[in-house]
Parts: C-alpha cells; structure tokens; sequence
C-alpha cells in the first residue's frame, strides 16, 4: 500500500506541474510582447567624413539594444566597400542574424537594404519593387520572425525611389499595399520613404498602415540639422501593435541620415 500511495503522490506532482507550465505557457502568448525597432540608412557604409562608419553605426546598435534593424543603402561586396559584405560585418559585430536583400547589381557587387534580427529568422524573401528604366531598382526585404513564446510576425525593410517626381515612390507604394494587403500574420515595415508627411505616398500608404509618432513627426534628414522626416516605422494592424516610444536619435557623423528607434508592444490576437 506505501509503494501505491507513493506512486500515486508521483503522478499528482506530474499532473500539477503540467498544468502549471501549461498555464504559464497559454499566459506568454496572452500577454503583449515587446520589440524593439530601428531603421537607419548607413549611406553605402561612409560616415560624413568619408572613413567606413561600421564601426560608429555597430557603436548605436549596442548601446539601443534594437530586437530589428531595418538597414539602408547596404552595399555587399562592391569596389566602393573595399569588398567587404557591410551585412556580415555589422552582425558580427553587433551579434545580431544579418540578412542582405540585392536591389540591384552595383560596382561589382550588390546594392540594397539588410536586416539584423535577435530572433529566430524563420523564412525571408526578396521582393523587387516596380521603378522606370532610368531609376534605380528599389526591393522590400521580408523576413518572418519568432519572438519570445513563439509568437511570429514579419519586418520588413525597404527604401523608396529618391527622385523628385514621385512616380516611383507611388509605384512602390502601391506594390507595398499589394504585398501585404492581406498578409497573414502582424508587421512592421521600417525604412527611408524619401517622403515626407502628407505627401501623395505617405497618405496612400496610411490607407492600410499606421507609423510610429504620427501625432507629432521629428524629422529624420539631413542628420547635421534635420528638417524633414523621411525615415518611417510603420505597423499593422493597427489594433495589434502599441506604440511605446519613439525617437529620433542625435547622431551627425556616422551617416547622413538620423536613426528611428520605435519600442512596440504586440498586443494579443
């Protein structure tokens, strides 16, 4: 009878701990989860004096402790960049996973934007953005991420046409609404829009997203004294994602554009 009456205190212990992880479990995936974003333009890996900035734009990824980076003007391997893969470089020295996503073939190398994540990265995709023949290639990096308890989103990273006329920026726009009209899980797309608020693709791109401090915008560009905002972190949907903090951040050297740092809470489905 002790054996049975041990065995049995045996398999209630089991049974209350397994309801207590799973309770703890189910609350991880109750409860909203914090991430933390930046976008940055690095200006091909130039600083303002035009020494390599690797080390300057690693500098503010480790003191912000970003979850994402969305990265722009990201040269890989092109004579200009001495060779060097700017992606690799700044996850090894940041720690973070790095992905490059090509827009175009450019000084014997690669040109576009990157992604470093400290998630799990569980799928990524490449996807070019519309331009005519005289403009640059453009792209929208994606990458599918695993945050803590499991729960997955999508960050995206682009940088939008730069000319003038904004016939490209609402190209892109547009196939940037297409993309991701009815797109499966939560996310965030963070990048330079090379628009400012109430422009013609800012206010397109409102029709399906909301972006960090719309209420009161800071400018972003150019980084010596900023006069306009053109650098953005933008979310949907709306009702998953809260918006924490958000800053511009002072830094003059390392490129010719401001980092965007934006603290996000997704919120349970």
């Amino acid at each position: 009878m002790k054996i049975v009456s041990f065995v049995l205190r045996i398999l209630l212990i089991i049974l209350v701990a397994g309801v207590c992880v799973g309770d703890y479990a189910g609350a991880k995936h109750d409860s909203p989860v914090r991430v933390k974003v930046l976008t940055y333009n690095i200006y091909h890996g130039e600083d303002a004096n035009g020494g390599s900035n690797l080390d300057a734009v690693a500098g503010i990824i480790n003191l912000l402790k970003p979850d994402l980076v969305a990265f722009q003007e990201v040269d890989n391997k092109t004579r200009r960049a001495k060779g060097l893969d700017l992606t690799a470089e700044l996850s090894q020295r940041t720690g973070m996973k790095g992905i490059f996503g090509k827009a175009m073939d450019y000084d014997g190398g690669g040109y576009g934007e990157a992604v470093l994540s400290r998630y799990p990265i569980l799928e990524t995709k490449n996807n070019p953005l519309p331009h005519t023949a005289k403009a640059e290639p453009r792209a929208a990096l994606e990458v599918r991420i695993e945050l803590s308890g499991g729960v997955k989103m999508a960050f995206v990273g682009t940088h939008l046409d730069h000319q003038r006329d904004q016939s490209n920026r609402m190209m892109q726009a547009k196939r940037i609404m297409e993309l991701y009209e009815n797109y499966d899980l939560p996310i965030v797309l963070a990048g330079d829009l090379n628009a400012t608020p109430g422009s013609d693709p800012i206010n397109l791109l409102l029709g399906q997203w909301s972006y960090a401090a719309q209420d009161n915008p800071k400018p972003t560009y150019p980084s010596t004294r900023p006069a306009r905002k053109i650098d953005y972190i933008m979310y949907k949907p709306k009702d998953r994602w809260k918006v924490v903090e958000v800053r511009v951040i002072d830094e003059k050297i390392a490129s010719d554009h401001c980092p965007v740092l934006a603290v996000l809470e997704l919120m349970p489905d």
